[in-house]
């Protein structure tokens, strides 16, 4: 149960609240601190499942941890942005919404025996949050370029619809299946 790729989705666990703490604490600095902590948290997620599938250390721990962790980390993100007035709420909800959409569609195709794997669409749309979360921290220090991190931010929503219409699909065709 306690291997390496664990203790990484643990550890990313753990700078959750430290992220949140550095973004909501104003002093010199703390944008690239929480630029810092928040890209060191999504390389703990790459490396986690990385090493967990070439080490054949895939646990029902690090099952179960990992979604969690991914979520509580960009949950907490997005909020701390949205406190920060650098991100719109009614954006931030339609990204968070579609996490958990995701994550209930799984559960309840996981019950009828049915795996919603990840798509493509599923991994763009995590990397756009990564992009648009780091732009969107050191934002004010970017200046006139400080726009990047709004279209970032408007490439995230499309591509967390976009992913949650093709998951959708996926269920409805593979729980159809499975109902025959």
């Amino acid at each position: 149960m306690w291997n390496l790729p664990n203790s990484l989705t643990v550890f990313r666990i753990l700078l959750v609240p430290l992220l949140v703490v550095v973004l909501l604490t104003r002093f010199s600095g703390s944008e690239f601190w929480g630029l810092g902590i928040f890209l060191l948290a999504a390389l703990t997620d790459l490396f986690d499942g990385i090493i967990a599938r070439r080490t054949g250390a895939v646990t029902v721990v690090g099952t179960l941890l990992d979604p969690i962790a991914d979520k509580l980390l960009i949950s907490a993100a997005f909020i701390s942005l949205v406190e920060l007035g650098l991100a719109p709420a009614w954006m931030v909800v339609i990204i968070l919404g579609r996490e958990f959409a995701v994550t209930g569609l799984r559960q309840v195709a996981h019950e009828r025996g049915v795996v919603i794997a990840a798509t493509w669409w599923g991994k763009l749309k995590t990397l756009s949050q990564i992009i648009c979360v780091s732009l969107l921290i050191v934002s004010f220090q970017l200046g006139r370029w400080a726009l990047l991190g709004k279209i970032a931010l408007w490439v995230s929503v499309a591509l967390a619809a976009a992913s949650l219409v093709t998951y959708f699909r996926a269920f409805w065709r593979r729980v159809a299946e499975v109902g025959r």
